[in-house]
């Protein structure tokens, strides 16, 4: 199917069999990514006295219970409810569904080279995106496809698609980094790290209150406008996809929660 979109009085052409799938498939029992060392996603046959779930042990059919954190078992995308006292749901929250992108690669930098800040303080362990690299990266970046930004951190191995993160201690965003991705305007943030904040900050989550325009250590919203922005962690984006413009679907399971197991799918422009 060919789509046609205007933005910015530009006709833009996309070829929607040409689909980039940017996920991380979730292999359940088996190898997968993991933050914070909780329990593997897993999935076990539902049996009762008179019925088993398995065909390969009798059953007439599959009929799988699966047990899943999506925060911290692969690919997610969150909503402010992970962050409010509020119960928001990423199903109520997530409205676009076909959204102008742009993806760019970066390099995190040595935290403490940087002029930039994070809270708790830096310290030596720290590479983090900063504010000056995301500048660089987006210079080229068309008017109207920074709704989404898609962030690839090099090196970029597959590892990524089955890495213990407690291990590999990963890049976040610098504090003005995430300033810097508000004021440009980006509604959906997508990268491949398991967090945009360190992983132990003493529970802060201070990149993730600036996306979402909540003050320091608050967990009540201040402004409505930040109400249907998301944040997706943990997509791998191999090397064979270059950086550019797309239209992207990012898709969710329609789940009453504050996150959701996710598949972002990016569809090249061919005019």
């Amino acid at each position: 199917m060919i789509l046609r979109t205007i933005l910015d009085k530009q006709e833009f052409v996309f070829d929607t069999s040409k689909v980039l799938d940017i996920s991380i498939p979730l292999n359940f029992n088996g190898d997968q990514p993991n933050t914070y060392g909780v329990e593997k996603a897993s999935s076990k046959a539902y049996e009762t006295d008179d019925f088993i779930g398995d065909t390969r042990r009798g059953g007439g059919c599959n009929f799988e219970q699966l047990i899943i954190t999506p925060h911290c078992n692969g690919t997610h995308t969150e909503c402010l409810g992970h962050i409010t006292h509020e119960r928001y749901s990423i199903r109520e929250q997530l409205k676009d569904s076909i959204i102008p992108a742009t993806l760019i690669s970066v390099i995190p930098e040595r935290a403490l080279d940087s002029e930039d800040n994070y809270r708790p303080d830096k310290n030596k362990e720290d590479v983090f995106i900063s504010k000056r690299i995301l500048q660089e990266a987006v210079l080229s970046a068309p008017n109207g496809f920074l709704k989404a930004l898609v962030i690839r951190t090099f090196p970029n191995d597959d590892s990524k698609q089955v890495r213990n993160y407690i291990d590999h201690e990963p890049p976040f965003f610098s504090l003005e980094a995430m300033k810097f991705v508000v004021e440009i305007g980006v509604e959906h943030l997508l990268i491949d790290l398991p967090s945009v904040d360190r992983l132990f900050d003493d529970g802060n989550l201070n990149a993730h209150h600036v996306f979402w325009n909540l003050e320091e250590g608050s967990h009540e919203l201040v402004s409505s406008q930040e109400i249907h922005k998301t944040i997706t962690e943990m997509i791998y984006v191999n090397d064979k996809i270059k950086d550019g413009s797309y239209l992207l679907n990012l898709q969710i399971a329609p789940f009453e929660s504050d996150a959701s197991p996710s598949r972002p799918l990016l569809y090249p422009i061919i005019k």
